[in-house]
């Protein structure tokens, strides 16, 4: 009977010993756990603590002959900066001009004439030490691809089988400024008048044209080289305009300093060059 209850007693301590033994390793854990724990806050409230980097849209006001040259430079530009979206909003370039000196969202301008950008410098919309020429390009008359009409030379346009002569409203359109101002060195913009057709950009112009809708349009040569719809019937006298420049500019007003001006330079590099002439435009020497 004593022999019994001294085993019981044995077997007792064992198991009480084991659960001591398990408790401790329970804490143990419990500590390292809390230890781990408190290590691993700091690291994770840094990581928490880091600015995503931040999304940003450039809007950019251009002129509409360039729209097919900067969609292929945006194809090349956004995957390398995923970020930055670029927008672009195409039109005359003196309609542009307007819309930024009327406060119209705008981070870059790119112009069809220095006039345009000469304009907003003067009102202190854009740095004079923040807009350069970028482009060169050149005036020509383009006629329908299946046409005709012999037209050769500016005079060709006063035949009377010439119905209708497209050009850019002078006013707001640097290209139609510049058929004006050819045409009126060559005493024919007067006698004109009567089959002239405007268009609000360069594009319709050539729209005009490729629909059968003008007999010959004035447009750049950039213009002429995106379609088979037209030929190209002559090249304007660069004697008789002024000189086709494409200057380029940051806007004051922009809230992406940055990001403009990253792009500003990188629409003068080298690669953004080539397209740029691939498309038919000069670089100025």
């Amino acid at each position: 009977m004593f022999k019994g209850n001294k085993n019981s007693m044995v077997l007792i301590v064992l198991v009480a010993m084991a659960l001591v033994f398990a408790g401790c390793g329970t804490a143990k854990n419990a500590n390292e756990n809390t230890a781990s724990g408190s290590s691993a806050s700091p690291t994770g409230s840094a990581q928490a603590n880091e600015p995503p980097a931040q999304n940003v849209e450039l809007t950019i006001s251009a002129a509409a002959s360039l729209t097919d040259a900067l969609g292929e430079i945006q194809t090349a530009y956004q995957p390398k900066h995923s970020n930055i979206k670029l927008s672009f909003n195409f039109g005359a370039s003196g309609a542009l001009q307007q819309q930024i000196e009327q406060g119209a969202p705008a981070d870059l301008f790119l112009s069809a004439a220095a006039k345009n950008m000469k304009a907003l410098v003067d009102k202190q919309l854009i740095d004079q030490d923040k807009q350069t020429n970028l482009l060169n390009n050149e005036l020509v008359v383009v006629v329908p691809a299946d046409s005709q009409a012999g037209i050769a030379s500016e005079p060709d346009l006063a035949k009377a089988e010439v119905k209708n002569v497209a050009i850019g409203i002078p006013e707001s359109v640097p290209a139609g400024n510049y058929a004006k101002e050819s045409l009126t060195n060559a005493k024919l913009w007067d006698g004109l008048q009567a089959k002239t057709v405007q268009g609000k950009d360069v594009r319709q112009v050539l729209q005009y044209v490729e629909t059968g809708n003008a007999d010959a349009g004035f447009v750049y040569k950039t213009d002429a080289l995106t379609t088979d719809k037209v030929k190209i019937a002559f090249a304007v006298d660069p004697a008789t305009y002024t000189a086709i420049q494409y200057p380029i500019g940051i806007v004051k007003a922009t809230k992406h300093g940055k990001e403009a001006e990253d792009f500003y330079t990188y629409l003068q590099s080298q690669d953004a060059l080539a397209v740029f002439v691939k498309y038919g435009f000069s670089v100025p020497k």
